[in-house]
Order: structure tokens, then C-alpha cells, then sequence
């Protein structure tokens, strides 16, 4: 069982990694990645199961927490296996105590958050830096040429961004070079295909959030029935079918839980056949999910 079966991708002119990643959202408690971390040994097992099965590149972000996904990844797998590979964001935060998020692209927020990153994540370098939301008030050029002036600090490798169409995409490349992009997609919510579309055409990295549509694609019966037949779970089908839809997509499966990361792992060992991707991709019915389990389709994507 190893994420190599499923091939690799590359970021940016040289970040390579294997197709199935991990989001490290959910190792953090509470349904919307606040709070106090449960179970704490059994998250730092999970972690370091991670690198074992093959998984180069774990994605996470500061406001998870806030930042404990962050600290609980440097202090776990610091120093990093030689090929392991960390994409963190900014953008999101929460004021002291608070719940709700708010959004920054100010260029001393991204300053002062990227040093809180570096510092937790125990990297002097950060992989791939993404933006979580674009801030509308605050000018693009900004909030681009502070990414820029990481880069040539050397404190960020490539730059991402989150939750974006198209034009604000182009808008971006216009003034820096974007390497990833992450958007909420998934088996039964492609509202971003035209992302996608977009993505693979101009060779840029596609990073479903909410890969997995937990609770949703399970009671699909054209998903079971094709599970069955291939002797894999839901699951594993519904991660098969994105690795499928295009080879620029990088997934990035979400658990607690070293059962449900060995499960997610084993997608890599599916082949499915030209009428089962039809049939999957017939799931879609064009109505996006705006509320999934309470999650808006705008929010962060807490099981990325």
C-alpha cells in the first residue's frame, strides 16, 4: 500500500509529490478545526503513519486550531523525511477567543503569519504558501507582492490560492507566478469545473477541498454498487474518480484516523473502467452544495 501507485504531480516549475496527499484539518478538534486537541498521542501515531505509507505532501493551514495542526505537524515529523513536503496557508484568522473568521491579504499580516508558520512547522522554507481567501479590500497588488517578496526571501517556495475563479486566477498570474489552486470539489459538487478546466489547460496544480463529501457520496447507490465490484469502499471509488477527472488534480484526504488514512491510501490501487467514470460522473446534478453538514460552500475546507 503506497500513494506512488497513483502517480505524481508537479508544482510550480519543481515541487513534485504523489497524487494522494493528506489535509490535516480534522486532526484538530472541534467541527470547524477550533478547539483543544483530543486524543493527542493517537494524533502524532497518525502523523507519523503518514510518511509510511508514501504520502510527500501534507497540507494544512494556520488558522487550523488556530495553529495546533500546524505545531502538532513540526513537533510530530521535524525534521522531515528527505521528499516530505508541507503547503500551509494565510489569509483566515480569528480574533482572540473568537469562532467566526475573518480575512486579511494585508502585506504585515502575511509578514507577521508567515513567521508563526516557519516557526511552528519548524521549516526554514515553506513548500507551497497559499492564500485562504482573497481579501476584497485590500488591494491585489499587495497582497501579491508580499508573496512575491517571500519568494525572494527564500521563506516560501511557490504560491497558491483558495476558493478562486478564474479572472481572479488570471488577475494573480499577472503579477506572480500561482502554482496551486484549491477549490471545494468534489464526486456530487463540480461547481468549479470551469476552474479545473482552466487549471489543466495552463499546467497549474488542482487541490480539491473536500474531497470526499463525507456523508453524501456514501448513500450514492451507482457509487456502492461500483465499490463493490471493485472490491474498494466509497470512499476509496470517490478519490479514484478525481485522480481520474484530470491529471492536474493533487488530492488531499482528511481523517483522524489511521484506518480511514490506510483506507484513503489504498484509492491509489484503483482502476476504474470507462463506464464506471461515466457513470460517476453522472452524479453531478449542477446544484452546488451550500450547505453540507452545516458547511457553506464558502467556508474553509475543514476536511481537505
Amino acid at each position: 500500500m503506497n500513494t506512488a501507485q497513483a502517480g505524481t504531480i508537479t508544482l510550480g516549475e519543481g515541487l513534485t509529490v504523489n497524487r494522494i496527499g493528506f489535509g490535516a484539518a480534522r486532526i484538530v478538534a472541534g467541527r470547524r478545526a477550533l478547539g483543544a486537541l483530543e486524543h493527542e498521542a493517537g494524533v502524532r501515531a497518525l502523523l507519523r503513519r503518514v510518511p509510511e505509507l508514501g504520502i510527500d505532501f501534507i497540507d494544512t493551514a494556520d488558522c487550523y486550531g488556530p495553529f495546533i495542526s500546524e505545531e502538532l505537524i513540526g513537533s510530530t515529523l521535524a525534521p522531515y523525511r528527505s521528499g516530505l513536503k508541507v503547503g500551509t496557508k494565510v489569509g483566515l484568522y480569528r480574533r482572540e477567543g473568537g469562532v467566526e473568521f475573518r480575512v486579511s491579504g494585508r502585506r504585515e499580516h502575511i509578514f507577521e503569519a508567515v513567521e508563526g508558520s516557519l516557526r511552528r512547522l519548524r521549516l526554514d522554507c515553506i513548500p507551497l504558501y497559499q492564500l485562504h481567501r482573497i481579501d476584497r479590500k485590500t488591494p491585489i497588488e499587495e497582497t501579491a507582492g508580499a508573496f512575491a517578496d517571500l519568494i525572494q526571501q527564500g521563506k516560501i517556495g511557490y504560491v497558491g490560492l483558495s476558493e478562486v475563479t478564474v479572472p481572479q486566477i488570471e488577475a494573480f498570474r499577472a503579477l506572480i507566478p500561482i502554482a496551486s489552486v484549491q477549490n471545494l470539489f468534489n464526486l456530487v459538487d463540480r461547481q468549479h469545473e470551469a476552474v479545473l478546466d482552466y487549471c489543466e489547460r495552463e499546467g497549474i496544480a488542482f487541490i480539491p477541498w473536500y474531497p470526499l463529501a463525507t456523508g453524501l457520496i456514501s448513500e450514492k447507490e451507482a457509487l456502492v454498487e461500483i465499490a463493490a465490484a471493485h472490491d474498494a469502499t466509497p470512499n476509496q471509488i470517490a478519490l479514484a474518480w478525481l485522480l481520474r477527472r484530470s491529471p492536474c488534480i493533487l488530492t488531499i484526504p482528511g481523517t483522524s484516523s489511521i484506518k480511514h488514512l490506510e483506507e484513503n491510501v489504498g484509492a491509489a490501487d484503483v482502476r476504474l473502467s470507462d463506464d464506471d467514470f461515466q457513470r460517476l460522473s453522472a452524479l453531478w446534478t449542477g446544484t452546488p452544495l451550500h450547505d453540507s453538514g452545516g458547511r457553506r460552500s464558502d467556508e474553509p475546507g475543514f476536511d481537505a
